[in-house]
């Protein structure tokens, strides 16, 4: 009866014909019920027997399957820390870290931040204005946690791209590794011809779908939410381009390269463990 009821607790409920994409316990009780696998039981000793086996129904865990054919190959250049091909990069070669942060909102609270007293937090209005979007394009030099962007109502890497390149030390570096992902503005061979045509020392390494927590310049998207834009509660786009600029210098004068411990090996290991646990998934999604 136990093993009955955990069969059907890890079914789809639109697969047994039911319209739910995901059971309750209450609802999973119902059916256990109308499938007449028991004549009575409460919800309680059902999430009991589920519980031994750490199963839970009625949660869920966003996913993403990775779909990239060479995923192991390209993410293995990325973590290739300071070598390219197997060879130890030169002191005048450099590596950056680049992508845009996007949909940045512009909204007004309906009322005033108040701020923090004795006893009790900050207090955030939940209700905003919404005055439009912006995005932030970015770059992080990864060996000398050095910072470059700027913020933009229309995404365009050309002008970016030149901001970084016509300075020293990378307009005159014997070669320069620029980490994206498949976005549209640095995707396929057409991103390749205009950086390489424009920057002579510039290699694109593009990583896989799906990957950009391998991008270091996500680590500095990530520290920038949390510590300069939430709450939001901006007017207009020059306030939020104040506000971000601003905490770029801020963060420039802290900054220390990451401490990157993933490998190359870790990145194996982790692939086999998908190609192990779900390799017909993993065949769908590709």
């Amino acid at each position: 009866m136990v093993a009955e009821v955990k069969a059907l607790a890890c079914e789809l409920p639109a697969k047994l014909g039911l319209p739910l994409s995901r059971f309750s316990r209450f609802e999973l009780r119902h059916h256990v019920l109308a499938a007449g696998i028991v004549a009575e039981i409460s919800g309680v000793t059902i999430w009991r027997w589920l519980h031994e086996d750490a199963l839970r129904p009625w949660s869920r865990r966003s996913w993403i399957f990775p779909r990239d054919p060479e995923f192991a190959t390209k993410a293995g250049r990325v973590l290739d820390h300071r070598r390219w091909h197997g060879r130890a990069l030169t002191e005048d070669e450099f590596v950056i870290s680049a992508d845009e942060k996007m949909q940045i909102p512009i909204r007004t609270l309906c009322h005033p931040i108040t701020p923090p007293a004795p006893g009790r937090p900050m207090r955030v209005e939940h209700e905003y204005r919404r005055h439009g979007v912006c995005a932030y394009i970015a770059a992080w030099d990864v060996q000398r946690a050095r910072l470059f962007g700027e913020v933009v109502q229309k995404i365009s890497i050309v002008a970016f791209d030149a901001q970084v390149m016509n300075q020293e030390p990378y307009c005159s570096a014997r070669r320069v590794f620029w980490i994206v992902d498949g976005g549209t503005i640095h995707q396929g061979p057409r991103a390749v011809d205009r950086l390489q045509g424009q920057f002579h020392n510039l290699t694109l390494v593009h990583l896989p779908t799906y990957a950009s927590w391998l991008n270091q310049i996500e680590i500095y998207f990530s520290i920038l939410q949390r510590k300069a834009l939430i709450p939001v509660d901006f007017s207009f786009q020059d306030a939020v381009a104040a506000r971000i600029l601003a905490f770029q210098v801020h963060y420039q004068r802290i900054a220390q390269p990451f401490e990157w411990k993933f490998t190359r090996q870790d990145l194996n290991r982790l692939v086999a463990r998908w190609a192990a646990s779900e390799p017909e998934q993993l065949a769908i999604a590709a």
